[in-house]
């Protein structure tokens, strides 16, 4: 087993490896997916999360053994720049990466677990969700921060922000599911409004962002902004519907 664990974390390596060796029988489970299952344990005074990936196919096996990078070091190696960049995420901890003679095998991916107030999937599904526009405001100032530093989280998507309440109105963000992620030296037009095209498929809160990222965003108009925002999320939804229409098809023809 390879293991890389953050230098503030090396006296509790005995008690990760445990948890990793006993994931399957031990640990709360907090998502448990189809493709990946996350479980919640104790380390010394906070409670931490351990991501389980799931087995790669043959293919992805020899190409994590050999070639790229696992989710799990992506992941830890991602969250550690975006706090070098002052971008929030969950404190990382260690990734765990297993291999048999059949090659690439199970991965860990370990971080603080953080106790939050909503993601901004909630924004989305309940209406007249209290103080939203403060919030979805303050969600676009840190995208827009991400994009500045040439970050291009390419699952921005609204599971994937967790919010954190603080005083007088203000709101921390925090990035997580973060094995997809491309570092840029500037990250032009197209690519920002790209980025910010899963989030939602409602026109009211593609205007409000829009007219919040053209305060920050001189190079372009605001109708500029909400013109390329739009498009960028409508043909989305587009996509998403067919891929949703095919699969029932496919499902009901079994």
């Amino acid at each position: 087993m390879h293991l890389k664990i953050h230098s503030q974390f090396q006296s509790f390596k005995p008690t990760l490896i445990e948890y990793i060796e006993n994931f399957n029988t031990s640990g709360t489970v907090f998502v448990d997916g189809e493709r990946n299952k996350i479980k919640l344990f104790e380390l010394g005074n906070m409670t931490i999360n351990i991501k389980s990936f799931k087995v790669p196919n043959i293919i992805n096996r020899v190409a994590y053994q050999f070639f790229r990078k696992s989710k799990a070091k992506r992941s830890f190696e991602f969250a550690t720049r975006l706090l070098e960049n002052g971008i929030g995420t969950p404190q990382p901890i260690a990734y765990f990466e297993k291999r048999t003679f059949l090659g690439f095998g199970n991965s860990y991916y370990v971080s603080e677990h953080l106790a939050v107030d909503l993601t901004y999937r909630e924004l989305v599904e309940i209406p007249d969700y209290p103080d939203a526009e403060n919030i979805l405001r303050q969600f676009v100032q840190f995208s827009f921060r991400l994009h500045e530093k040439g970050i291009e989280f390419l699952d921005h998507s609204p599971g994937n922000t967790l919010i954190k309440k603080r005083e007088n109105g203000q709101y921390e963000f925090y990035l997580v599911d973060l094995n997809r992620m491309n570092f840029h030296d500037h990250l032009n037009f197209e690519t920002r409004m790209k980025n910010l095209s899963h989030l939602t498929p409602k026109k009211d809160m593609v205007v409000l962002m829009s007219n919040e990222y053209a305060k920050l965003y001189s190079a372009k108009t605001e109708s500029e902004i909400m013109q390329s925002m739009w498009f960028y999320t409508d043909d989305f939804q587009k996509k998403f519907q067919q891929k949703i229409k095919f699969k029932k098809r496919f499902l009901f023809r079994k």
